[in-house]
């Protein structure tokens, strides 16, 4: 046997033992498996070291340890004082078909909090302004997780806020990623830390070098706020200046963010409290949150009910994608999304071929200018089949970074998860489910206002794309579980 035989071989056998442990140990799906053994044949020795970083599941220990420390938020909210006077009231204006999915959320552990004002930002510009006055009002305690927090004019803006804060005497927490952050300096979130206040990177790299990153792929996409246990923000705008339309390169930049006032703050001061415990190996009893007034009596602000829905690479279970598409097999009239990047698997796939062959109005708005091109072309491959199949599909003249859902005239999603496999099974993101007629008409006009700004893609749009593009589209596609 010569050497290029014995290579053959050995590289045969690795691969076969990946295959055991992609099918039987982390049950990964057809689509991934098929992507990892592409890679795998044609690029032996560095496709192994790429599933090695990139491919294998979070270990045992890692998942255990992030449900050891995790919180019911069940549990939590049904002990809040106060809460039970909107028992009564928080399934007001929910139809008996929409029951259904509120249950799925119960389910999957969301609480349906009633009585919350919501208000929509779709400028990043005036989404950071709001929030450093909230910020500044901060009375008693700041909860703060972001997935990208520069070190540029608007990231130094939040942290000297957030010091002065931490110096007059209030609690703030700050969660960062060590992935999405990993341009700014560790020198810079130091600030906060000789302050007072508690700092944490998430999945933190080997020996504090952001080089040797075995979590690398699993992200805490999250952008979440929580401010004295009664204004919350969540959505898609970071801390960083290009969120604010700043990057000529991918200008207009469009994005939303909602600001919760009520009892929906609960769920996002539960989450962040979760990626805090795990980060920080904490220990405090749950019940001391409750004491030490994290979740203050809750105030009737407005009349939507609210479910924030929380899924990561921690659960089986892909809790948020699984919620779209019931809201999606669900619609009876209308199904608008907006997100950066369009990738989904067969499930997510089929829940849009079968509202539309029901009959309902599918749309779905995408960027024009690319952030990340390789995901793009990915995009644009699956952006055709929709077309194909009878999707409205719009470009927005500009890099549309909104991840929100629209579905007939009383419910909204609006959060940080984008529609593609990298959001539904490999990071750590949330969104939240609004059930008002008032703030899904809002969001349609707007929808409607950003088609003014967006060109249609049809058939012959992709068909007049060039030959190379369509053999980049087509091995992006392939590839497309990777990303």
């Amino acid at each position: 046997m010569n050497w290029f035989t014995t290579l053959i071989t050995v590289i045969a056998c690795i691969n076969f033992q990946l295959l055991i442990v992609m099918v039987f140990l982390e049950k990964k799906k057809l689509q991934t498996i098929t992507a990892w053994l592409t890679v795998l044949t044609f690029l032996p020795v560095f496709g192994f070291v790429l599933y090695v970083i990139f491919g294998s599941g979070l270990s045992v220990r890692t998942r255990r340890m992030i449900h050891k420390k995790s919180i019911s938020e069940h549990d939590i909210i049904r002990n809040i004082e106060g809460i039970q006077k909107l028992e009564q009231s928080k399934l007001d204006g929910v139809t008996e078909a929409d029951r259904e999915l509120v249950m799925l959320g119960y389910n999957f552990g969301a609480y349906p909090c009633a009585g919350n004002d919501i208000k929509i930002y779709t400028d990043g510009k005036e989404k950071i302004e709001d929030l450093k006055k909230d910020l500044m009002a901060a009375k008693h305690t700041i909860n703060i997780e972001y997935y990208i927090f520069a070190k540029d004019k608007v990231g130094r803006e939040i942290m000297d806020i957030l010091c002065k804060k931490a110096r007059q005497g209030v609690d703030v927490k700050l969660i960062y990623d060590s992935i999405g952050s990993r341009k700014t300096p560790r020198r810079f979130f130091k600030k906060l830390k000789k302050a007072g206040g508690k700092v944490c990177e998430f999945f933190p790299p080997l020996f504090h070098m952001r080089l040797i990153n075995l979590k690398l792929n699993y992200r805490n996409h999250r952008k979440i706020v929580v401010i004295d246990g009664k204004y919350g923000w969540t959505g898609g705008v970071n801390i960083r200046g290009d969120h604010l339309g700043l990057d000529k390169k991918l200008s207009p930049w469009r994005d939303t963010h909602i600001r919760i006032e009520g009892s929906g703050v609960y769920p996002l001061q539960n989450i962040f409290l979760d990626d805090y415990r795990y980060c920080t190996n904490d220990n405090t009893p749950p019940i001391m949150y409750l004491e030490n007034g994290y979740f203050p009596s809750p105030n009737i602000c407005g009349d939507a009910l609210v479910q924030v829905i929380d899924s990561g690479p921690d659960s089986s279970v892909q809790k948020i994608k699984e919620t779209f598409v019931k809201m999606i097999v669900s619609a009876k009239s209308r199904v608008y999304i907006q997100t950066p990047y369009f990738i989904p698997d067969d499930v997510f796939f089929s829940a849009i071929r079968i509202a539309v062959k029901s009959g309902v109005d599918v749309r779905i708005m995408a960027p024009k200018k690319p952030d990340k091109k390789t995901v793009y072309l990915a995009t644009l491959s699956y952006l055709k089949e929709m077309v194909d199949i009878g999707v409205k599909v719009y470009l927005y003249e500009g890099f549309l970074h909104s991840k929100a859902i629209i579905v007939d005239d009383n419910k909204l999603s609006i959060g940080t998860c984008n529609m593609d496999n990298r959001s539904f099974g490999l990071n750590f993101e949330d969104t939240a489910i609004i059930y008002s007629r008032k703030l899904n008409e809002q969001y349609y006009n707007i929808f409607k206002a950003d088609m003014q700004t967006s060109m249609v893609a049809d058939k012959e749009y992709f068909a007049k794309k060039r030959w190379l593009t369509k053999i980049l589209q087509a091995i992006m596609r392939l590839l497309s579980s990777l990303f």
